[in-house]
């Protein structure tokens, strides 16, 4: 189905995956690198983009679509929620804020990218800025965050706190309109053009990669800006 799609398209989702990733492993050289924790990310993440490109190369979420919810998206989701539990201390609370916020720049390329499926009727309408999905404010809004939140030296914890659940309520109104388009048992939106770039290479890797490490962006830096400053 992706073999007319624009070798763009797919040339600036991979960039922007690696560029994700790119983040996030900045965030942690600079920090945390020696812990336990961060070792056994930059091992699992390495895994996971190959996994799911093999995955996703060989049809296994296009033959079966409903397997990714399970097989794709809740593995990443419950390394997020294992990282809470056991690495707060060692590995959240020392990463650099200003990285994290930055991160969100990819939401960027990321919405192009999803115009440009919707385009290609790979995706729907409801999933790009002409619909429902409005994340691409993150993107533009994080470098106005990142000048004005850090200026001097200093961090600015109520401007950052309300952009972090700002950023997030978009990232999970997008993230629902997503699932409800997908070819899943549940959908409810799409009927003519559902969302299926996602069970294709490399489009595999937004919710498997992207999303989760977005999600993660913003939920460390909640923590660290309130529960951080709470115990500091």
């Amino acid at each position: 189905m992706t073999e007319n799609l624009p070798s763009y398209v797919s040339i600036v989702f991979i960039l922007t995956t690696f560029l994700t990733v790119g983040f996030i492993l900045r965030a942690i050289r600079d920090t945390v690198y020696n812990t336990f924790a961060a070792k056994t990310l930059v091992f699992l993440i390495s895994f996971w983009l190959f996994f799911q490109s093999i995955f996703a190369l060989y049809g296994f979420y296009k033959l079966t679509p409903r397997n990714l919810p399970f097989v794709g998206v809740l593995p990443s989701v419950l390394l997020v929620v294992a990282l809470f539990i056991f690495a707060r201390k060692s590995f959240i609370e020392p990463l650099p804020l200003k990285t994290l916020t930055l991160l969100s720049i990819v939401r960027i390329p990321v919405e192009l990218c999803i115009f440009w499926l919707f385009q290609n009727k790979l995706m729907p309408q409801i999933m790009t800025f002409e619909g429902w999905n409005f994340d691409i404010l993150s993107g533009i809004s994080a470098i106005f965050i990142t000048w004005f939140a850090f200026r001097g030296g200093k961090i600015n914890p109520p401007i950052l706190i309300l952009w972090n659940v700002f950023g997030l309520i978009l990232l999970i109104n997008i993230v629902i309109i997503a699932v409800l388009s997908a070819p899943l048992p549940i959908q409810k939106f799409a009927f003519e053009q559902p969302n299926v770039a996602v069970l294709y290479f490399p489009f595999i890797w937004l919710p498997t990669i992207i999303v989760p490490i977005v999600l993660f962006s913003h939920l460390a830096s909640l923590w660290i800006l309130i529960f951080k400053r709470k115990d500091s």
